[in-house]
């Protein structure tokens, strides 16, 4: 059981289930329990939230599963490296001084 899915609905707002297994590449919609809002209540289109619901994939956006809860590793964000075009971590980024163009503002106004 994959705990906590965060299921994003086309035109609904998102909600949490329980996934009884991982969605695979032929699966025709997502199976699931245990359907609840992101603050915990029921939903107003379900009855009882501890019923099994299939979303056919028609319905479905996307799903967020938690790295923690697969046991995947977490990527790394863009730009987070030390690598090439990186600043590294030890070193303060520096501040950026906007110069205003006097001769810019004066046409902006003037307009």
């Amino acid at each position: 059981m994959i705990r906590d899915v965060v299921i994003h609905l086309l035109n609904e707002q998102p909600v949490l289930a329980d996934l009884y297994e991982m969605p695979k590449a032929l699966d025709q919609g997502l199976l699931c329990t245990n359907l609840r809002t992101m603050d915990g209540k029921r939903p107003v289109f379900v009855a009882k939230s501890d019923a099994i619901f299939f979303f056919p994939y028609l319905h479905v956006r996307f799903v967020e599963v938690l790295t923690a809860v697969t046991g995947m590793p977490e990527l790394e964000a863009p730009g987070a490296s030390t690598g090439a075009g990186a600043a590294p971590a030890d070193e303060p980024e520096a501040e950026t001084d906007l110069e205003l163009d006097e001769d810019f503002l004066r046409r902006i106004r003037d307009v």
